[in-house]
């Protein structure tokens, strides 16, 4: 299927239904969540209950992209779903989790365990009845703390060699959260692509040291415009700003972000979490499981994709570099080419020519 036709998870992610009830969980730290099920609520009693704990706000592509698939469940009527958002510290996410495990008896708990590793095992463990699928650069724990990541090296490669292809300064600014692995082996393989389609670039990239900080973002993609970047990547939030201020192309990450910039977002990194939100709904129905659910984000499972090239971009984009990028893209489905991991971290400057 063509980059510039496959909008159908795009459309179905977004389309989840608001619900009536409000959960109070604010004392424990977090924000506000609401109550989502299927079918106008009609015979919720038979679906599973899965609860979405999330650390950042949902204006957090990362968060927000858990968020829609378990919507988008909800609209499928497969489950009755209820979240709360911005649990900001460890101690709030292990008082919230207790409360929500003990009180709200859901059938599965997903969320993000980054920033709170050891609390969300700890709760965990106390309700080894209960499935918990986290966000997570650890191993998974029996019997229930199965753990997912956002494995997105696939379209992060592809990306890249879009950005190579679109500098005229061969220079291109990264903004990313923090140095860990989940976050290198993006960054690493959108370098790579770059190095296919432009080997004389070189990649500037910085790390804000937090998921969530839209202000520290843009500040740190400024840097890198006033440093001669005219082609950025948004890995975290705020850059899009700075690229739209700047009037050069930008790639965003975790949804399709073309609405944010029309005329700037070139494309993005599209993580779809439904099929690791179908393996949990599995667990809530079948019993608890201790399994690392990386594979379900691959790109040859329909867990992640390049969103559709937006060739009305400042600047433009050459259709030889679109059909390049196709090309790339179905050697990668077809198993032709395999995509570099390479989880270290990357220098602050990157001579792509070097590597």
């Amino acid at each position: 299927m063509g980059m510039q036709t496959r909008r159908t998870w795009r459309h179905r992610a977004l389309a989840g239904v608001a619900a009536a009830s409000m959960v109070v969980l604010a004392a424990c730290g977090g924000t506000t969540g609401e109550e989502t099920t299927g079918g106008g609520g009609e015979g919720t009693e038979d679906l599973p209950l899965i609860y979405g704990v999330f650390a950042t706000p949902l204006e957090e592509p990362w968060d927000g992209a858990i968020h829609a698939a378990l919507q988008s469940a909800v609209e499928d009527g497969t489950i009755e779903y209820k979240h709360v958002d911005n649990v900001n510290t460890a101690d709030a996410m292990e008082r919230t989790l207790r409360n929500i495990a003990s009180s709200e008896q859901p059938d599965a708990i997903m969320g993000d365990a980054f920033a709170a590793e050891e609390a969300v095992r700890k709760v965990a463990a106390e309700f080894p009845d209960i499935p918990f699928a986290f966000g997570s650069g650890e191993d998974p724990v029996e019997p229930n703390m199965s753990v997912f990541d956002n494995w997105l090296q696939d379209p992060a490669y592809l990306a890249g060699m879009i950005a190579g292809g679109l500098t005229e300064s061969d220079v291109i600014g990264v903004v990313g959260a923090m140095p860990i692995p989940e976050v290198n082996r993006i960054v690493n393989a959108f370098v790579q692509g770059i190095k296919e389609t432009n080997p004389e670039a070189t990649v500037k990239v910085s790390f804000i040291n937090t998921f969530f900080d839209p202000a520290a973002a843009k500040q740190a993609a400024n840097a890198h415009v006033a440093a001669g970047a005219d082609v950025l990547f948004a890995e975290r939030d705020g850059v899009i700003a700075a690229a739209e201020e700047a009037d050069i192309p930008v790639i965003g990450m975790m949804v399709d972000q073309e609405e944010e910039a029309p005329e700037h977002v070139v494309t993005s990194l599209i993580w779809h979490m439904r099929p690791t939100v179908d393996a949990v709904v599995e667990q809530a129905e079948n019993g608890p499981a201790a399994v690392d659910l990386g594979e379900y984000s691959f790109m040859n499972v329909g867990g992640s994709e390049l969103a559709p090239i937006n060739t009305d971009v400042v600047g433009g984009v050459p259709e030889d570099l679109v059909q390049q990028v196709e090309e790339k893209e179905a050697a990668i489905m077809d198993g032709s080419f395999t995509t570099p991991v390479d989880e270290s971290a990357p220098a602050g400057s990157i001579d792509v020519s070097r590597q």
